[in-house]
Order: structure tokens, then sequence, then C-alpha cells
């Protein structure tokens, strides 16, 4: 019989944003408080684990708290790299980035962001150019409809040149949400 569980959500403690949504069972609550290093229960594997055994971006617990009726977890930490599988600070990450942050990791054949992220950076910030230039163009003397899809382009271009330096969408997030204070 698999363990009774207790959705254990998963807060960087200085930015407040969510990182990931995982299960604890009694065990992986004992070693959570015990070593201060998240520990968890996988349901498709069928096993306790601890965040990072493989990665090594283990989360360093800062706080652990039961909700009212005790049967949630919040866990604010300090993560040692991206929480995701995909390489993203956030499993809450938006799709598109999702997406892309799994093709920089898996490179699948066929893939248009594995062949540009294989040009290089240089050839990714192109693409953010000539995307740009459209944008202004759709912008100055076609529909709305077109407008919308150049800057469609535009945003996932520039999700493929992040990815290409290394950097996380959060950041940019972060960055307007400072500016926007």
């Amino acid at each position: 019989m698999p363990p009774e569980l207790k959705p254990a959500i998963v807060q960087d403690a200085d930015s407040g944003r969510v990182l990931m949504l995982a299960y604890m069972d009694d065990e992986a609550e004992r070693l959570t408080r015990e070593t201060g290093e998240a520990w968890f229960w996988s349901r498709s594997r069928q096993r306790l684990w601890r965040k990072g055994e493989t990665s090594g971006n283990t989360l360093a617990v800062e706080e652990f708290r039961d909700d009212c009726d005790g049967d949630a977890l919040l866990l604010r930490v300090r993560p040692a790299g991206p929480t995701c599988h995909t390489g993203s600070v956030s499993c809450f990450a938006p799709a598109l980035w999702r997406t892309i942050a799994q093709r920089k990791l898996e490179r699948p054949d066929g893939s248009y962001v594995a062949a540009l992220l294989d040009e290089g950076t240089a050839a990714c910030a192109r693409k953010v150019g000539e995307e740009g230039v459209e944008v202004v163009t759709a912008a100055l003397a076609e529909s709305d409809e077109r407008l919308v899809e150049e800057a469609a382009d535009l945003v996932f271009h520039l999700f493929v040149l992040l990815a290409a330096r290394d950097l996380d969408v959060s950041q940019v997030e972060s960055e307007l949400a400072r500016r926007s204070r």
C-alpha cells in the first residue's frame, strides 16, 4: 500500500517564487527536518528521493510549515541551481519557456530550437533582431493579426536567445518586477 502523502509547495525563500510542487510522506518529512535538505516521495518511482541526488540541484530548507489543516506543507528553500528537471528555475515557468528549456536539454533531432542553439548565441541574437524589425513593420503597415504573429515570433526567439546565454526567463520576470516597484 502506498504511503499517505501530503502536497508540499516549494517556494524560494528570497524571491517568494513558487518553484515546484512535490509530495512528502512521514519519512520524507522526518528526513527533511533532520537534514535541512528537501526529501520527497516520488509517485512515479515509488520511493523516497532527495532533491538534487542526481543533478546536484539541492534545496536547503529555511522554513518548514504545515497548513491550518495539517494536510499540506510549505517549504521555503534556498535552491542550489535550477529546480525543474528542464533546467528552469521553476517548474511553473511559462509553457513556451519549459519547451525551449527541454529542447535545449535534450537536443532532439529535427528541433528548430536545438538547431538555433547549435548555431550559437550570435545567430540567436540575429534572429531576435530580424523579428524585431518585422514587429515594427507589422505595427506600422499591417493588420493587428500580423502584428500579433510577429510579436509571438519575437518573444519565441528572445526566449531562445536567453536559453543560448544560459539565462532563465525568471531573471527577466524578476527585473520587470523590480522596475514596477
